[in-house]
């Protein structure tokens, strides 16, 4: 069951500071917790194979962004993805 209920999200003030941003949202309709699952899977596949694999607890942000490129080049690249063939 999906508890979030996006209430930070679907406020006002954080709607204009995203468009401020030139940022387009992407929100389903409340109660489609379906729409969020592959990026909810793939944020827990890339913990638990980089973050918690390697022990990463105290780390700037400069080595969280390079961890996340350098890990979407590999999953996309080299991990096998039995799902995919």
């Amino acid at each position: 069951m999906q508890s979030d209920q996006g209430a930070v999200y679907t406020s006002y003030h954080y709607q204009q500071a995203v468009k401020a941003k030139g940022i387009t949202m992407s929100m389903s309709h409340k109660g489609t917790p379906a729409d969020n699952a592959p990026i909810e899977s793939f944020h827990s596949v890339l913990k638990s194979e980089t973050f918690y694999l390697d022990n990463l607890n105290s780390i700037t942000t400069a080595i969280v962004e390079q961890t996340v490129k350098d890990y979407i080049n590999y999953y996309n690249n080299n991990r096998i993805q039995t799902k995919r063939n």
